[in-house]
């Protein structure tokens, strides 16, 4: 018992020992001891100023009047990391063995700086530093280094300020940092919260083997970023200088909402184009910002992608993809979000056309898609390139099968200083009732054939864009049929009673200006005659004012027999109707110029007759009939002075 108690005893005075040897240790010389140590773990000047006092509680360790980690020596800013008030907490029996073993270090509103070059350096990357630590005396010799690790580090209310060069300068405020590194060989798990645009973006990663991760080596990584409206996931590998490889999954049931979480506000997409969205890829990352997209399946809420994409990350993306996709839907985007794009009722869409996402990126992509569904315009198989350059759009069909026939051509639209729309569309064995139909409403005509048309408009809502096109074109159709009126009835009553009349053969030309087509040589083949046309189609105002001009070809003696028919009004219910005026003077001026000389010369018989009248050569019956009146009128006169 005795032994027993003066072993305790010992033990109990070694504690003493030990505790009064820690607390004889100057704060100063901790703090000098941990910058310098941390100066050679990380290769750059760490600096502690300020008033330095020793803590016991809740860790053991020194709190700083300020602590401040310099940059790489190519960087031109301040300083890495700075604050005004840091805490640092060490292992107390590492600090009796001679070791530096911080445990924790805390720091409160510090500003940090991140820096990045296209050339690969990172100003986070200690490429100077030699990841030991240890105490040194002047009265002990030296010992062999010994690792310095730190178990938990705590960051709240930083400013964070990112320098990507080529790309814009972010900066963040309100940043909170947790690290937690129990074991040096082991994994560390790191938190963030920061506040982009006021809301909480939650970021959570697992880095294995924590201590090669910093020492620039390649390790396997778990990240979870979430935010308002959704999140994304990445498991793969990465290396601190900003290598990233691995399986990416993107899902949001708000990508507005998540988008403006991360800063990136006021981007509104399109139902069936990413208002929602499912997204798996298998990614690749360069330190110089070069991703790499695989086996992209892209979800976008209704709409479904396929591909892979080579996307450069410096300033406004751009993008190289290919892209497959089955039935498309692109109405939404065509009627720029909001009411139909096409022709209704009441006239055209007057709702804005949001084409700020054209500055999104630049770059081309192939589009391969088994239909598209433009709202207006109903695609089939379609093999595409979509290129963009600074807010300047070209849609260019390769290959589009619609309406039983074949389109080519492009579709162009710009905003680069005001919203504007053209292309150059060529169209073969089409059905053109059924494209009518979709683009302007129009249900009369039929038939299949050949159309061209060049346009050009320019405006902020489609109402405006419709009464500013202009261009030109030309159609040549074949057998077709127009709805509404029966020519051949028209030519034996000229009564317009309805009907259908088909014809097999349809040509013209127009050309467009200010919204309205102007076609003069319209010209259409029927069994038993032939007719021709010429007027306005309004497009803005959706209104027409064309005649049709029929002619049988075996009738007034052979002379053929031509009845105008006026179409007119609002091209969803036009007025048809027969010009008599004008089937008189086409078919019978000179029977009605015969008949009337007869008439007159029997008018001016009986002039003659019953005025007694004698004309002289050449004197008309008007002339005689003058001067018998003067005669008559000078003896009644004379009579005065008699």
């Amino acid at each position: 018992m005795k032994w027993i108690t003066r072993g305790l005893g010992v033990l109990a005075l070694i504690a003493v020992i030990a505790v009064v040897g820690v607390l004889m240790l100057p704060a100063e010389r901790i703090a000098r001891i941990a910058s310098d140590q941390l100066t050679r773990l990380t290769g750059r000047s760490v600096t502690i100023s300020g008033d330095v006092s020793m803590t016991f509680w809740p860790v053991l360790g020194v709190s700083t009047g300020g602590l401040e980690v310099g940059n790489a020596d190519w960087a031109k800013e301040g300083a890495m990391f700075s604050t005004a008030q840091a805490a640092i907490g060490v292992d107390a029996s590492a600090l009796l063995r001679g070791e530096i073993r911080i445990t924790n270090v805390e720091a409160t509103s510090p500003t940090i700086r991140l820096q990045s070059r296209k050339d690969g350096r990172a100003n986070w990357v200690f490429t100077d530093a030699d990841g030991t630590a240890q105490i040194e005396t002047e009265n002990t010799p030296s010992k062999p280094a010994t690792p310095l690790t730190i178990e938990r580090l705590v960051i709240r209310d930083a400013a964070l300020i990112y320098d990507a060069e080529g790309a814009d300068l972010v900066s963040y405020a309100g940043v909170d940092l947790t690290l937690d590194w129990p074991e040096k060989d082991g994994a560390a798990q790191i938190g963030a919260a920061l506040r982009p645009a006021g809301q909480v973006v939650k970021l959570d990663a697992t880095i294995d083997q924590f201590a090669g991760f910093l020492d620039g080596q390649v390790q396997p990584v778990n990240l979870a970023l979430n935010a308002a409206g959704g999140g994304l996931t990445l498991k793969g590998r990465a290396s601190l200088a900003g290598a990233v490889a691995g399986a990416l999954a993107l899902e949001t049931s708000d990508t507005s909402a998540f988008l403006g979480a991360l800063g990136a506000g006021g981007v509104e997409l399109p139902k069936g184009l990413g208002q929602s969205m499912q997204t798996r890829a298998d990614i690749t990352l360069t330190p110089d910002r070069r991703l790499a997209l695989r086996n992209l399946v892209a979800d976008l809420g209704g709409n479904t992608l396929r591909g892979a994409a080579d996307i450069e990350l410096d300033g406004t993306p751009q993008i190289n993809a290919q892209l497959q996709a089955g039935a498309l839907n692109l109405a939404e985007l065509a009627s720029g979000g909001g009411e139909s794009g096409s022709a209704a009722a009441d006239g055209w869409s007057r709702t804005p056309i949001d084409a700020a996402g054209l500055a999104a990126f630049n770059g081309a992509i192939a589009l391969n898609a088994d239909s598209i569904d433009l709202g207006t315009l109903k695609l089939g198989k379609t093999r595409s390139l979509l290129s963009n350059d600074r807010s300047r759009m070209v849609f260019e069909l390769r290959e589009v099968q619609a309406y039983s026939g074949l389109f080519t051509g492009e579709f162009v639209m710009n905003n680069r200083s005001g919203l504007s729309v053209g292309g150059k569309l060529r169209a073969d064995d089409v059905q053109i009732r059924d494209l009518l139909n979709d683009l302007a409403g129009l249900t009369r005509f039929t038939g299949l054939g050949d159309a061209e048309v060049s346009f050009l408009g320019v405006g902020q809502t489609l109402d405006a864009i419709m009464r500013s096109l202009s261009g030109k074109g030309a159609i040549n159709l074949g057998r077709g049929s127009i709805e509404g009126i029966d020519l051949d009835d028209l030519l034996g009553s000229f009564d317009v009673k309805g009907g259908t009349t088909v014809f097999d053969a349809l040509t013209g030309t127009y050309v467009i200006d200010k919204g309205v087509v102007n076609n003069r040589d319209l010209k259409m083949l029927l069994p038993n005659f032939e007719a021709t046309g010429a007027g306005l189609v309004n497009l803005g105002a959706q209104t027409l004012d064309y005649t049709v001009t029929p002619k049988a070809l075996r009738v007034n003696k052979d002379r053929g027999l031509a009845v105008p028919v006026r179409i007119s009004g609002p091209w969803s219910d036009p007025k048809i109707s027969a010009d008599v005026k004008a089937v008189i003077d086409l078919n019978f001026r000179e029977e009605v110029d015969r008949a009337e000389e007869k008439a007159k010369q029997k008018i001016e018989q009986k002039l003659e007759e019953e005025l007694g009248l004698t004309r002289q050569d050449g004197q008309s019956v008007e002339d005689a009939v003058k001067d018998r009146l003067e005669d008559k009128l000078k003896k009644e006169l004379f009579k005065i002075f008699d």
